[in-house]
């Protein structure tokens, strides 16, 4: 049997690696603080615009005073006459939003979002507020937002393009009736709409030109609104809801200024009226005012002195146009943007 030594005793075993630590995901937020959080924005979310008209009316409040107190001497037959023209013109609105999608929308909602969105106009200028308050709630029907952002540029297109057909129409139907020369506005105020719309078409070239993340949403946006403008435009029934409430609109306007102008005792047409609120809104409509608040009300003024109309009654019967359009329905629409945020259906 051999003696020879064995192998030499094992060396030691190899380490063995360490185990991993554990990594510990991040805990999730409790569903009660998100919920809690959800419900602290939508509360403040109801009583911001409540916030909004409170620091407004402190600002205005020797406006609505006057309104007012001329109105208590006005004819209330002619007022109510009034308030019914500033309730259709709700209608209006909704018509047009639905004329501008090709889905159907609810008709209740949908006009109680455009009597929200009337308060919300009056706060915020060149109709932001509205437009904010509409796509919020197109969103909330599930249009998306390309489509529905599409709709809002092809609302705000039509609306000035329909009112300046309105015009000429009346300019054909009925040059005897209206005083043309003393309405027409001075050659250096025609430039104004000319360099405001050079100036954002620049701008927004200018924007999309340095901003590169901006390109791909904005070709995306002006595909989107042409393919839904060509195929609004083969319906029948969304080109009358489009164009027809369009027209429709500052007519409206125009009939509540001479349903309030009659009360006071303004002895005007109804197409002479509407033919200074054309004119007056067409000259200095693209001044960004809340609602167009105080640029129209001046150039209206002076529209109605042209047809001699005294200041001072001119100047009643926009401030009577004012309550009855502005501050009147201001709370209710108000409100009825609180409940629809709070039903979640803003």
């Amino acid at each position: 049997m051999s003696l020879l030594p064995l192998e030499g005793p094992p060396g030691p075993l190899p380490a063995t690696a360490p185990a991993p630590l554990p990594i510990r995901a991040p805990a999730p937020a409790p569903a009660g603080s998100r919920r809690s959080l959800t419900r602290l924005t939508r509360r403040l979310l109801t009583v911001l615009p409540l916030a909004f008209i409170g620091i407004w009316a402190v600002l205005d409040w020797r406006a609505l005073y006057d309104g007012t107190a001329r109105l208590t001497s006005a004819d209330p037959g002619w007022l109510l006459v009034g308030l019914l023209y500033t309730c259709l013109g709700w209608i209006s609105a909704s018509v047009v939003r639905q004329g501008a999608l090709p889905e159907r929308l609810p008709p209740g909602p949908l006009v109680a979002s455009q009597f929200a969105a009337g308060a919300a106009n009056h706060v915020l200028p060149a109709s932001l507020g509205a437009h904010a308050v509409t796509l919020r709630f197109l969103q909330g029907q599930g249009i998306p937002l390309a489509r529905a952002t599409a709709s809002l540029a092809l609302y705000a297109l039509v609306r000035p393009i329909a009112k300046t057909l309105v015009l000429i129409g009346f300019l054909i139907a009925l040059p005897g009736l209206l005083r043309l020369g003393d309405l027409v506005p001075d050659r250096r105020m025609l430039f104004l709409p000319l360099v405001a719309a050079g100036l954002g078409l620049g701008g927004t070239l200018l924007l999309l030109t340095l901003v590169r993340p901006l390109r791909r949403p904005a070709v995306t946006f002006v595909r989107t609104a042409l393919t839904d403008a060509r195929r609004l435009h083969t319906m029948p029934s969304r080109i009358l809801a489009l164009w027809g409430g369009a027209a429709a609109a500052p007519l409206l306007q125009a009939s509540v200024i001479h349903a309030v102008g009659a009360s006071l005792g303004v002895t005007l047409s109804w197409a002479q009226v509407a033919f200074a609120y054309l004119a007056a809104s067409s000259a200095v409509g693209s001044v960004p005012a809340p609602g167009g608040i105080g640029p129209v009300d001046a150039a209206m003024v002076f529209t109605l002195a042209v047809y001699g109309v005294p200041v001072s009654v001119g100047t009643a019967t926009l401030i009577g146009y004012r309550v009855l359009t502005v501050w009147l329905p201001l709370l209710p629409g108000v409100l009825c943007m609180s409940a629809l945020v709070h039903r979640k259906v803003l």
